[in-house]
């Protein structure tokens, strides 16, 4: 039986009218060797390649190259913009597995520095039985950052603290 997902392109809502997919990364496997060579060449000022349509990304003042913030209700990530006709208006593509970066790790919900688009994703399983991932059923807006760009530093070792 189809269901309609709880968000797809044309829905009417609060989160942003851009449709985004998250696929399987090409330079890792999952979230495997982020840290490794590959992977960090493949960076955009050190976060994950987003992909946008030239007609998204004019209306909303980003270039290619550009830092963007993507984001809705449930968060937000940055991520590096890559204009290209080879995808449709109206969505972003991304590749899962950018390890969390929270610019402060002391607050839930701190937007993520690195590209991990778990952020925006709905944390719900596909139904009561399957309860597969729900990744491609996010609606986001996108826009062009304009602050200081927080460091990475998802490859340095957490801090540890003393607890009583």
């Amino acid at each position: 039986m189809w269901r309609d997902p709880a968000e797809h392109p044309g829905l009417a809502g609060d989160d942003g009218p851009l449709h985004l997919l998250s696929c399987q990364p090409a330079t890792r496997l999952h979230s495997q060797y982020d840290h490794g060579a590959v992977s960090r060449e493949s960076k955009i000022a050190g976060r994950e390649p987003i992909r946008i349509h030239p007609g998204d990304a004019a209306a909303r003042g980003i270039g290619n190259g550009d830092v963007v913030r993507v984001f809705n209700r449930r968060g937000a990530f940055l991520a590096g913009a890559v204009l290209t006709e080879g995808i449709r208006p109206g969505v972003l593509q991304i590749a899962t597995g950018a390890w969390y970066d929270p610019v402060d790790p002391d607050t839930d919900g701190s937007l993520d520095a690195h590209g991990n688009p778990n952020m925006v994703t709905p944390d719900t399983g596909t139904s009561d039985l399957a309860q597969g991932c729900s990744a491609q059923s996010a609606l986001v807006e996108v826009e062009r950052f304009t602050g200081p760009l927080p460091p990475i530093r998802a490859f340095q070792p957490p801090r540890f603290v003393d607890r009583p």
